[in-house]
């Protein structure tokens, strides 16, 4: 064993260490702890010298009602186990809860002279497992891109709604548990200093909650490398930079399409710069991601994508008489029948707009507000508004759309539990609910049989 003289940065950094960890344990453990034996002899250190608190045979829990009572008053619970570190959560003799689940951590640099630098101290809360019963907070939005606080001029400033978004995001995460981002992050096409200021935008949002993106066209796009689309949308980036800078849950990451369960969700991510159509790789991926999800435990099937592959009154798509992209429907919408996805949401278009549940351009639903029992089919959402300029909606709104809005927006899911959803529509500008369904149901609506929801059947089968 090496003896090693500590200098003054180094002993300061043990400090902030275990004062850390002190304030988790009195202030974010569901049940504050009290150590009770602090002493150098319980403070380890990793070969990098962060310490960490260890020992708790002697620890108390601090009951809620003791810390209301009377100042006098001394009496608390033992945690009974061995000697050495216990979960604070199992010391109550319960199993351990996902709600005491917090982690913190922190970012360090080594210099050249052996000393680090290091960032402040984050803290995440672990995500739910897959079925869980518990309130689950969702916020989705496309083509936010990043915007100068100051006002000046800037590189691609063409976001001005992007701040707004961030902030409101910022004012509420204690209320949000997971982000997707589907598409156009920064719009930094091809220069790297636009992806470090909007790294540095968000860093409140993403080094707190999951921060999920999908691939737009300024990300993916340029002629020659397999885009579906030839554009020179990306700059040059040909997707690098988003595939490398965020971490999603795909096999291949030049192929960015992927699927995560997140509690009482599951989410399908598809990647609309790469061909999407029937017989495609990305296509079977698609409907496996869609068949394999157990709906009793997930209940909550949600499309996501950049393109508008469902509908949306756009005036861009309206030109084209497709009202979304051309041939997004024609492959897609039987699956999103045959599966019963609840909605699919989709950016690239810079406004918000929701739909009745439809398939084949017909309503399955004539509620507007509140769904009791089964669908008939998926409610198509556009919410490309989060931050940049906005785009006009045609002059006519079809039948199928419920709710437009020219302004700059996202949106969020809330699942209170296995039969209830809430969906909201907020503005940038003050955070307010603009617009809002919700879902109700049980298992057996989701077995119930639509259109081309169920297997063909004939008195002979």
């Amino acid at each position: 064993m090496v003896l090693k003289k500590l200098n003054l940065l180094e002993r300061l950094n043990i400090a902030i260490n275990v004062a850390s960890a002190l304030e988790y344990l009195h202030r974010y453990c569901q049940t504050p702890l009290v150590h009770c034996d602090l002493k150098p002899s319980n403070v380890l250190l990793d070969s990098e010298l962060v310490a960490f608190v260890s020992d708790f045979g002697l620890a108390r829990f601090l009951p809620i009602a003791t810390q209301k009572s009377s100042t006098n008053q001394t009496s608390s619970i033992l945690v009974r186990g061995p000697i050495g570190y216990p979960a604070p959560e199992y010391g109550m003799g319960s199993a351990l809860s996902t709600y005491g689940d917090v982690y913190t951590y922190k970012l360090g640099h080594r210099l050249f002279n052996g000393t680090y630098i290091w960032s402040q101290i984050y803290k995440f809360r672990a995500s739910p497992y897959p079925g869980q019963n518990s309130v689950q907070r969702v916020v989705i939005f496309g083509d936010m891109g990043k915007d100068e606080a100051d006002g000046s001029n800037e590189y691609n400033n063409f976001q001005p709604g992007s701040l707004n978004t961030t902030r409101q995001l910022i004012q509420d995460l204690k209320n949000i548990d997971i982000v997707f981002h589907i598409g156009d992050i920064c719009y930094a096409n091809g220069y790297v200093s636009q992806w470090d200021q909007f790294t540095s935008q968000i860093e409140p949002i993403a080094s707190t909650v999951p921060y999920m993106i999908a691939s737009g066209n300024h990300e993916r796009d340029w002629p020659g490398t397999g885009s579906f689309y030839g554009n020179m949308d990306s700059g040059g980036e040909c997707g690098v930079l988003a595939e490398t800078m965020f971490y999603v849950p795909t096999e291949n990451r030049a192929k960015f399409w992927y699927s995560t369960d997140y509690g009482m969700f599951r989410f399908c991510i598809a990647d609309t710069e790469q061909d999407w159509r029937q017989g495609t790789e990305q296509y079977k991926f698609i409907e496996h991601c869609l068949a394999s999800v157990d709906r009793q435990k997930q209940p909550w099937l949600i499309f996501l994508a950049h393109r508008v592959l469902g509908y949306s009154s756009d005036a861009s798509y309206a030109m084209e008489g497709s009202f979304a992209e051309p041939m997004g429907r024609e492959s897609l919408q039987k699956l999103w029948q045959k599966y019963k996805v609840d909605i699919a949401m989709f950016g690239h278009v810079h406004n918000y707009e929701r739909t009745c549940p439809i398939y084949q351009n017909i309503c399955t639903n004539e509620e507007k507000q509140y769904y009791k029992g089964s669908l008939n089919g998926t409610i198509h959402v556009a919410a490309g508004g989060a931050g940049a300029s906005l785009s006009p909606f045609s002059s006519m709104q079809p039948n199928w759309s419920i709710f437009r809005d020219y302004d700059h927006g996202f949106t969020k899911l809330t699942a209170f539990d296995h039969s209830n959803l809430l969906f909201e529509y907020k503005k940038s500008s003050d955070g307010k609910v603009y617009d809002s369904f919700r879902i109700s149901r049980d298992y057996r609506d989701i077995l119930a049989c639509t259109v081309d929801s169920c297997p063909s059947m004939t008195l002979a089968s």
